[in-house]
């Protein structure tokens, strides 16, 4: 599915380069900037994502008024690195990736994450899990089968294909570490790449997240009953929406009421069909500690 004219027009003006755009008076407590740059963690196709969150952005547009810049990132850590570095005053993040984050500084503040529709794989609500396949037809059946095989990963920082498949899934199979069981780990870059990865025989197994691997059969990539389903973790926050906390609080609220009652509008019901969610829920840094004790 090509953008529409105007949806690429307003993606060339969105996607520019990290200009000191956003200026800040001197003698401010907080920070109240003339443009808001946001961004999100990078997928194989992140440019068409954005299309995806055109409604919602441009409600903020509305509600704040001020212009809405996207930040491209080129990995989990370098969105992560643009908040710090106030690149980027609002986002969306991998679990790992905000608990990465929110220990370099306290500066970055969860305020809410997605409730997901059902869909195929991926339970109704605000979690998600991550999933170990292979392809169906191959002599990949079993986690006993894949000993000595190569296994896709995402991202070092991304939590259901990093985080999670080091640390929780050879635990709860009673296997050595991935390193150790497998005769290569490899990462792809994005959930959807592992699941292509996998579909074409470049990989014999990888870690997926629910929602992400049904987001690639959504789009036509891959066919969910063309793989094996062989481990579920257990439940995951979904990705946290995020902010600055040193924006003004007048600012930080007018971004989190945007995203909590984007149901009640029809361009805030478009965006939700858009990324398969029912609503926009609260969230709390507490939420994620079930992160930080994988970590631990």
């Amino acid at each position: 599915m090509f953008a529409s004219r105007s949806v690429k027009r307003w993606l060339a003006g969105a996607v520019l380069a990290i200009a000191a755009t956003g200026v800040f008076a001197a003698d401010q407590a907080c920070e109240n900037p003339r443009v808001l740059r946001f961004s999100l963690v990078p997928t194989q196709d992140s440019v068409r994502e954005l299309t995806y969150y055109k409604p919602i952005l441009d409600l903020l547009t509305k509600n704040t008024g001020k212009k809405i810049e996207f930040y491209m990132p080129t990995s989990y850590s370098s969105v992560v690195e643009a908040l710090l570095g106030k690149w980027v005053d609002f986002g969306v993040l991998g679990p790992e990736s905000y608990v990465i984050a929110r220990r370099k500084t306290p500066t970055v503040e969860v305020f809410a994450t997605y409730h997901r529709a059902a869909n195929g794989i991926q339970e109704e609500g605000p979690g998600y899990k991550s999933v170990l396949i292979t392809k169906k037809g191959s002599k990949f059946t079993s986690i006993e089968s894949l000993k000595g095989s190569v296994v896709a990963l995402v991202d070092p920082a991304s939590t259901s294909g990093g985080l999670i498949p080091e640390q929780v899934f050879p635990r709860q199979a009673k296997i050595p570490p991935l390193k150790q069981y497998f005769s290569r780990v490899v990462y792809s870059g994005g959930h959807d790449l592992a699941a292509i990865a996998v579909m074409e025989g470049k990989a014999d197994a990888g870690f997926v997240a629910s929602h992400r691997f049904m987001e690639t059969v959504n789009a036509g990539k891959v066919k969910q009953e063309d793989f094996n389903y062989l481990w579920y973790s257990p439940l995951i926050p979904q990705d946290p929406f995020v902010f600055r906390n040193t924006l003004c609080e007048d600012l930080r609220q007018k971004i989190a009421d945007t995203f909590l009652t984007v149901d009640k509008t029809p361009e805030g019901q478009k965006y939700l069909q858009n990324v398969r969610s029912l609503r926009i829920v609260k969230m709390a840094d507490g939420d994620y500690d079930i992160v930080r004790e994988v970590n631990k």
